[in-house]
């Protein structure tokens, strides 16, 4: 009998896969197309079990949609640009072109042995100029139809990488890869005109019905539709009215002050006039602008010496502050500050002694605010205090409709419906990223590169054949003479090209349109696009739910308006999972000064170092580098193949849910594989005759079909997975004749193909299977065969389980209750009494009264 050894026949069936080219996709208008597609990587150099699972999941719906007779697309690629590159270059002193080439060789080599079912044909990596070359021609042409637009804007600047950084790229008010403190600076940025779709992309969210809820709800959170007031507060110099946007203009009696943005036109006029204010406005900047930054700093304010007057009471005048908490690119810049409720405005007006006017309450509580603000849902009702609209007790939500009507009718105010979501800046000043096709000429302007000349590559060297300095703080393009300065594409004048690249989140916005025709000379070709698109299964991190899938339906948008796209994909993504995350203990111990030191896995044994230290054992966590809690793939698949980890990441828990990897539980995986092999093997070399055990044999072969099937197409792995183990089982156990059994196994390897696709086509060829496993049509369940004919019922004497019999499911009442009466126990129990009752429930119970 042959052993089961991985490493043997799982580089065989992959060559034979690829020779006979089954996952190479192509347009076939014949069969019906299935694209699956998981979230591309970014080549760090080294794979990790986060992507052993999410590959896995893809493959397994991609290899069951080619054997229920579907055309699969599922290709692979890189998402290559970015920062990381370039700060490894200065690291080593190499080149990020070279540094994420070899990456991504490297990469490559460790998923390949995994034997996912990818078209590699298709494989890119947005580094690649003959993909930026076409997201330049993209760019091109949303700018020609008014989609791009440039313009000054107030963005977090790291002072160290000397970049701008978006929002998510700030952690703790510091730049994520520098560590610096970020500041505010203005600059003039590219941006896409996302904001114009607020209302379609959250409309269009109730079609994603096969979206994760929890996404849906976060992306419309991001969005932020909100109804509001918009009024002007008259100033008492006889300045231009302040406007300001309020979403509780219901608390207006509470107002305390006027404040407004450091970077407010009236804040840039004073700081113009006034050193103290250019001072303070000058500390505000240099703190971050996203929302996290601004509630956890400290609340900072500048009293302009402005008043204006309340629009309910000319004689009650407000003061104006500069507050840093406002930001100018959210409302209108400036807002009217109600601190009894609102915590941000009440920490403010604590610190500077400012008025706190209580006005509203609790239905049960009148106690006035002291350090809390008493905010409560829009839902709930609150007691008023004299409101101006005659409320007495309303909902949030009726006392903002009643100030909006109010404001209206008075002929004060407007009621505005705003978003949250702002326009995408894309300007990034570095390197390694997609260059912006524009020229900036002194005679025509901002001027559009030609498409003849996409695409514009980076420069490799500095121009005189010297390698790129990247030690050099700034944006290398900036000092690169030869490759800045070029003729204008309009007049022929000497001109500079944009040196700004494009954020990366470009480039992973439209890679899957990308995929549907990778090598088209445009960016992309409508007829494979008509058929190919949309992704019908997209997988990937719930750490992507917001900015990525978000700008990926916005451009699906935009490549629909500038003819990339059918109108069908305008929501690229028809179903959406997102996967759990592999976590591992982490081992560490502490160095002199009490700072952690961790260890890798493969370093502790029984909780102890190869010296003898003791290790302090942290729960469960994601794997992560710096924490040295990862598992290499790659050592995994040396030891017990690729099968075993594909087994193991999808076994242990539901998909959405994270999964512990564990040692133990990978042996465990292997055992099992070993044990199937075994079996099947041993089934091959039998020759048992046919006998009564076949048809319940083959009766389980058909509930394990119905199971397995429903778990696979309803993400449900690791039910799949627990039903393959039970068959197995059954399997093992059954005195069935040699031909049923080959029946069954052969139908266990094809259930077993998704997940374990090189011990399938092994256990199919021992068996006797025709061609290859992976091209075989899926089993169907006969649905006849899902029906017992025997059921086994329970015996209770005198309320008392003590016996079961098997009979027909059809049998008559009064023969199921000679058999019953026949049994040992009830026998026993009667001693030759005639029973005072027999109650027969069929197909349930039988209950007998002695």
């Amino acid at each position: 009998m042959s052993r089961y050894s991985a490493t043997e026949i799982e580089a065989n069936w992959q060559e034979a896969w690829d020779k006979a080219g089954i996952f190479t996709a192509d347009h076939k208008a014949d069969k019906p197309k299935y694209y699956v597609l998981e979230m591309f990587p970014y080549p760090s150099g080294r794979i990790h079990m986060g992507h052993v699972r999410n590959y896995t999941m893809g493959d397994v719906i991609a290899r069951h949609k080619l054997a229920t007779g579907h055309n699969v697309l599922h290709p692979m690629g890189w998402d290559a640009f970015g920062m990381p590159a370039e700060n490894a270059a200065m690291a080593i002193g190499g080149h990020p072109k070279d540094w994420t080439y070899s990456n991504i060789a490297d990469m490559r080599g460790q998923m390949k042995p995994l034997g996912l079912s990818i078209d590699w044909s298709r494989e890119f990596a947005t580094c690649d100029p003959e993909y930026y070359g076409q997201q330049q021609a993209l760019f091109l042409d949303m700018l020609d139809t008014g989609l791009v637009y440039r313009k000054n804007a107030v963005v977090n600047w790291d002072p160290v990488d000397m970049t701008v950084l978006a929002n998510e790229q700030v952690e703790n008010g510091r730049g994520w890869r520098s560590g610096a403190l970020v500041e505010r600076r203005e600059l003039t940025q590219w941006f896409f005109k996302i904001s114009d779709y607020s209302e379609e992309l959250l409309d269009a969210l109730d079609t994603l019905e096969n979206w994760p809820a929890k996404v849906r709800l976060m992306q419309e959170n991001w969005i932020g539709k909100s109804r509001g007031l918009q009024f002007g507060f008259e100033r008492t110099d006889g300045g231009e009215p302040i406007t300001v946007y309020t979403t509780r203009p219901d608390t207006l009696l509470g107002a305390s002050f006027v404040g407004i943005s450091p970077d407010h036109p009236i804040a840039k006029q004073l700081e113009a006039e006034n050193p103290e204010v250019a001072e303070f406005v000058a500390e505000c900047r240099k703190g971050g602008t996203t929302e996290e930054a601004i509630e956890t700093a400290e609340k900072l304010g500048y009293d302009t010496g402005i008043r204006v007057r309340h629009p309910l009471d000319p004689n009650w005048e407000l003061p104006v502050w500069i507050a840093n908490f406002i930001l100018m690119d959210y409302g209108t810049g400036a807002i009217f500050a109600c601190p009894a409720h609102d915590q941000r405005d009440l920490d403010f007006c604590r610190k500077y002694g400012l008025p706190v006017i209580d006005t509203f309450f609790a239905l049960d509580d009148d106690t006035p605010v002291d350090k809390i603000a008493f905010v409560p849902p829009k839902t709930e009702k609150v007691r008023w205090v004299g409101h101006f609209a005659g409320l007495t007790e309303a909902t949030g939500d009726e006392a903002i409709n009643a100030t909006v009507d109010f404001a209206e009718k008075a002929g004060w105010g407007e009621g505005v419906t705003k978003y949250r979501l702002r326009d995408w800046g894309l300007s990034r000043q570095r390197y390694w990223g997609c260059p912006i096709p524009v020229v900036h000429c002194d005679k025509c302007g901002t001027v559009p590169e030609k498409k003849e000349n996409l695409p514009i590559e980076l420069p490799y060297d500095d121009g005189n054949g010297k390698p790129i300095d990247f030690s050099i703080p700034g944006n290398p393009l900036d000092r690169h003479a030869n490759w800045r300065d070029t003729p204008c594409p309009s007049c022929g004048a000497p001109a500079k090209r944009e040196t700004d690249t494009m954020d990366t989140f470009v480039d992973s916005s439209w890679y899957f349109a990308r995929f549907t025709a990778p090598r088209a000379d445009t960016p992309t070709d409508l007829a494979e696009a008509e058929y190919w698109m949309n992704v019908d299964q997209y997988i990937g991190g719930i750490e992507h739910a917001i900015l990525h899938l978000l700008y990926s339906r916005f451009f699906a948008r935009a490549m629909n308006i500038t003819g990339h796209l059918p109108k069908k994909a305008i929501e690229p993504f028809n179903a959406l999972f997102t996967q759990g995350m592999v976590t591992h203990e982490i081992y560490q111990t502490r160095d002199a000064n009490g700072r952690p030191v961790y260890h890798l896995p493969e370093d502790v044994t029984d909780g102890k170092l190869a010296d003898d230290t003791d290790v302090e054992i942290i729960p469960s966590a994601k794997m992560s580098k710096s924490k040295k809690n990862v598992v290499d793939p790659v050592s995994i698949i040396s030891a017990f193949g690729a099968d075993t980890a594909r087994w193991f990441v999808l076994s242990d828990s539901p998909p959405e849910r994270d999964v512990e990897w564990t040692a133990s539980g990978a042996e465990a995986a292997f055992k099992h594989l070993s044990r199937v092999h075994r079996i099947a093997s041993e089934i091959a070399e039998s020759d048992v005759p046919a006998n009564a055990e076949d048809e319940t044999l083959l009766r389980e072969m058909h509930k394990a079909i119905h199971d397995v099937t429903g778990g696979v197409e309803s993400f449900g792995f690791n039910a799949s997975i627990a039903k393959l183990y039970a068959f197995t089982n059954t399997l093992a156990k059954s005195k069935a004749g040699t031909a049923a059994k080959r029946e069954a196994a052969k139908t266990l390897a094809q259930l077993m193909s998704p997940m374990t696709p090189h011990l399938s086509e092994e256990l199919w060829q021992l068996l006797g299977g025709e061609g290859l496993v992976a091209t075989t049509p899926w089993p169907i369940a006969d649905a006849a065969m899902l029906v017992d004919d025997i059921v086994t019922l329970p015996i209770q004497i005198n309320g008392k389980r003590r016996a079961e019999i098997s009979v027909a499911k059809d049998m008559p009442k009064d023969e199921v209750e000679k058999v019953a009466l026949s049994t040992e126990a009830v026998q026993k129990a009667l001693d030759g009494a005639t029973p005072k009752k027999v109650i027969v429930v069929p197909g349930r119970i039988v209950n007998v009264v002695v």
